[in-house]
């Protein structure tokens, strides 16, 4: 093996070592609420995917809506949508995903 390709090797493991394997999900708390989800027209199904549905997600000052799409199915596994819940006046966001 050349030099340059062990450079690249240990290069390549180092950069692998250092990305997280688990993303932690932020929380999202906010005083204002979401506006009312928008009707989203579902496209015809697709083998092999489900519909993860629209949502409003949070800028960091005002909410922003976010079409839905086609995810990969995990067979086994549920998707939930992502949702905003209200708790105590103020309202917290739930990521959506795969769930067992």
């Amino acid at each position: 093996m050349s030099m340059r390709t062990k450079v690249l090797v240990s290069a390549l493991a180092l950069a692998a070592i250092a990305i997280p394997v688990v993303s932690e999900a932020r929380e999202i708390i906010v005083d204002v609420a979401p506006p009312p989800p928008r009707v989203e027209v579902v496209p015809a199904p697709r083998v092999g995917y489900v519909w993860a549905p629209g949502y409003w997600r949070w800028t960091g000052h005002k909410h922003v809506w976010v079409n839905g799409t086609w995810v990969h199915e995990r067979h086994g596994w549920h998707y939930a949508p992502h949702t905003w819940v209200e708790r105590d006046g103020r309202w917290h966001y739930e990521e959506g995903g795969w769930r067992r």
